[in-house]
């Protein structure tokens, strides 16, 4: 210990350095010794150049084989009222028919109807999920209207934190359910968005990646609708309510996120049949007046929602899901069960020492709730037999006030005129029978309790011998002699 000593003395505050060197260059690591314990005060890494091909530039190339063997997982939730075209517009992103049933508007409340389709273009396999709100926004009261989504997603997000926390896990062919966006629809009515709208989206912005879009932009001129996106994303702000913005950090597609932001909520319109334009069988919705076409820019905003959705940021939105809302998730939801990083002290603090912390609380709370459960058994039992020794006494004693009562029923009499006697006799023959009941009841009660006596002394005589039995493995049997 000594030697120890002399060693952290001899050492303490000193400055170490520690040099690889290698042909190219060279590896740097500063520790400091200070009180016997080692730090890392800086870690400066040098750049060092290869002679020749080692091979780890294929690594992308592995990460994309491994990817696109497994596949992808892609989530969508639709909130929008019924005949707003979701369906229709579902089909029309991804060139496919889900045929989905139409809904009704006579549901009593919302309910959401998941459905998952595999999908795959060229060599990619795609797992979507596209879950659908039944009966939004048809109720006469909606102030709940959003519960049913919330709930949904929540319940999506507690199942892979269920698995996540798993002895065995499995997280690899696990199939996430998770939201990854949800497409908000907006009525095109022109004068802004309704209560429920904002409620629900301030609901959401917290836990999914929120885009809105104008549904059935054919329905109001191109004045109108600019008029109408400005005044939702004016609304939206107003009210605090933040909507997913396309990734700028990138430079590969920064300049394009950042144009799209701009026409952030999409006007879109979405078709189920195909007309000839030119020489191309294209999406569109023929009117009297002419034709709309689907994937036209100059018609609606189709086209930039396809691009951004499914072409651009759909990585980007798995990582915000994952990144962002439920980590955010899984934070309240560990600090509901009592875990958290830091102490009372803000001292950091492992998740076993929180466990085995619970543990300890939770044994002393057991321990003090079966000491009050004894203490108070312990009460009972004297009040019983305080109890049972007054009934006794009252059942051998006459209670003084009958005995009075009955000493002065003839003084009474005596003392009374002839038309009170009638009187006298009713109240002597009333005394005498509320005597008898009175005490038929003590009798009554004495044998029960003379019963729950010899009851007691049976079972603790029981009791009693079998803790002798237990005390002993082998017990002898001896016969008594007669005299």
């Amino acid at each position: 210990m000594a030697a120890v000593d002399v060693e952290r003395t001899r050492l303490a505050n000193a400055l170490f350095v520690l040099s690889s060197t290698a042909e190219d260059g060279e590896i740097e690591v500063r520790i400091s010794v200070e009180s016997g314990e080692l730090g890392v005060v800086e870690a400066s890494i040098r750049n060092l150049k290869l002679s020749g091909h080692v091979g780890f530039d294929s690594l992308p190339d592995q990460l994309v084989n491994k990817s696109v063997q497994n596949g992808f997982v892609f989530n969508i939730l639709c909130i929008g009222e019924t005949g707003l075209g979701k369906s229709t517009l579902m089909d029309s992103l991804f060139n496919t028919s889900f045929e989905s049933t139409p809904s009704p508007h006579n549901l009593p409340t919302v309910k959401l109807k998941a459905h998952t389709y595999e999908l795959q273009e060229s060599n990619v396999r795609l797992k979507l999920t596209i879950c659908d709100t039944v009966g939004y926004g048809d109720q006469i009261n909606k102030e709940d209207s959003f519960k049913a989504v919330v709930d949904y997603i929540d319940a999506q997000f507690e199942a892979y934190l269920q698995e996540e926390l798993k002895i065995k896990r499995s997280l690899s062919t696990y199939h996430d359910s998770r939201t990854h966006v949800c497409l908000y629809f907006i009525c095109p009515t022109g004068h802004g968005l309704k209560s429920i709208d904002l409620v629900c989206m301030k609901k959401l912005d917290t836990k999914v990646n929120i885009i809105p879009i104008i549904a059935k932009a054919d329905t109001i001129s191109k004045t109108e609708l600019q008029k109408f996106k400005s005044k939702i994303i004016s609304e939206l702000a107003n009210n605090g309510v933040h909507i997913y913005q396309f990734p700028t950090d990138d430079d590969t597609v920064a300049e394009v996120n950042t144009s799209m932001n701009a026409h952030v909520p999409f006007a879109v319109v979405g078709s189920t049949d195909f007309v000839r334009v030119g020489n191309k069988m294209m999406r569109s919705r023929q009117y009297p007046w002419g034709t709309v076409q689907v994937e036209n820019e100059s018609h609606c905003d189709f086209v930039k929602l396809r691009e951004m959705l499914i072409r651009t940021n759909m990585e980007d939105m798995r990582e915000k899901t994952h990144g962002r809302h439920y980590e955010l998730y899984r934070k309240k939801r560990l600090e509901q069960m009592g875990f958290s990083d830091v102490d009372s002290e803000n001292k950091p603090v492992s998740f076993q020492q929180t466990y085995e912390t619970k543990i300890s609380n939770h044994l002393q709370e057991l321990q003090q709730r079966e000491d009050e459960m004894r203490q108070m058994f312990v009460v009972r039992v004297k009040e019983k037999e305080a109890e049972l020794k007054e009934s006794e006494k009252e059942s051998i004693l006459m209670t003084p006030a009958s005995v009075a009562e009955l000493a002065n029923v003839p003084v009474v009499l005596s003392q009374t005129t002839e038309d009170g006697e009638i009187e006298l006799h009713a109240k002597f023959d009333k005394l005498k029978k509320d005597h008898t009941e009175e005490k038929k009841k003590l009798e009554e009660s004495r044998k029960k309790i003379e019963d729950e006596i010899i009851e007691f002394n049976r079972r603790k005589q029981q009791l009693q011998q079998q803790q002798m039995s237990s005390s002993h493995h082998t017990l002898t049997l001896g016969k008594s002699k007669k005299k």
